[in-house]
């Protein structure tokens, strides 16, 4: 009888660890430069150099209707688009409007969209994207493990191409603006 028991606590245990697999695909280990295809949405601050015109430059954030409000021409549509792109809108404006004949601006992208580190680590939430983060930076973030936490591979779920994608991630794996760090519950 005793040895039906083991058995079945055992098979408990195994369907136990079942309930929050970690999936089959590993995360990429690089990101290459993610700045270059970033696409710029609200609430994020950019910095615009329009060169030779120090009123026209200066940090902004776009609103929350996607656009960015800029001295003397106004409004220009920010979100959807990346920095290289919002440029050629700008400088396009500026030409339009007759304000310069060959604008040259640079835009640089000052905050990015927030990650999220969620599950079994001691202060869960929404956090601050800095270039160059890791899973392991985004946990200390977050405070670090709970004693529950299965350490060292999580579960990564980032946007690809307008589709959901969970990867499993190790500490060194680099994330992106947006993602979600799951760190699940270890059973033994």
């Amino acid at each position: 009888m005793r040895y039906f028991a083991s058995i079945a606590f055992v098979l408990m245990a195994l369907a136990g660890c079942a309930r929050h697999p970690l999936p089959d695909v590993m995360a990429p280990s690089s990101i290459g430069d993610f700045t270059e295809g970033y696409v710029l949405e609200p609430g994020n601050r950019i910095r615009v150099i329009v060169f030779n015109e120090q009123n026209l430059s200066g940090e902004f954030q776009i609103d929350s209707a996607g656009n960015l409000s800029m001295p003397l021409i106004g409004t220009v549509r920010a979100t959807g688009v990346t920095a290289h792109t919002l440029v050629g809108r700008i400088e396009e404006v500026l030409t339009r409007s007759s304000y310069m004949r060959n604008p040259k601006v640079a835009v640089e992208v000052l905050s990015y969209r927030p990650f999220y580190v969620l599950g079994e680590v001691k202060l869960p939430g929404e956090f601050s994207y800095l270039a160059g983060m890791t899973v392991l930076s985004a946990v200390a973030r977050a405070g670090g493990y709970d004693y529950r936490a299965r350490e060292n591979e999580v579960i990564l779920v980032r946007i690809i191409d307008g589709k959901e994608q969970q990867f499993r991630a190790i500490e060194r794996t680099p994330i992106l603006p947006g993602d979600i760090i799951r760190v699940t519950e270890r059973y033994f």
